[in-house]
């Protein structure tokens, strides 16, 4: 299947793109995806923790992934 993957911020300039398709198996679940990730880009290993948006919602770890989902890859973001 092929997935979408947006990224922002510094995640952004770790891969070095703003958005890639990633081909994953059928009833790849986020936490699944988090390691594929991870494999493709080890340089994301240097942020602490980022949240993941699956179709514009946070999604958790157990939510499986269905073609031409869009997964945007949301790093910590401080304010002020």
């Amino acid at each position: 299947m092929k997935i979408k993957t947006l990224f922002f911020g510094i995640t952004t300039d770790l891969v070095g793109e703003t958005q890639q398709q990633i081909d994953v198996k059928e009833n790849t679940s986020i936490n699944d995806f988090k390691l594929i990730l991870k494999s493709l880009h080890p340089q994301l290993e240097n942020i602490n923790s980022y949240a993941i948006a699956v179709n514009e919602d946070y999604a958790a770890n157990d939510v499986v992934l269905k073609e031409f989902d869009v997964v945007a890859i949301i790093p910590p973001v401080s304010g002020g």
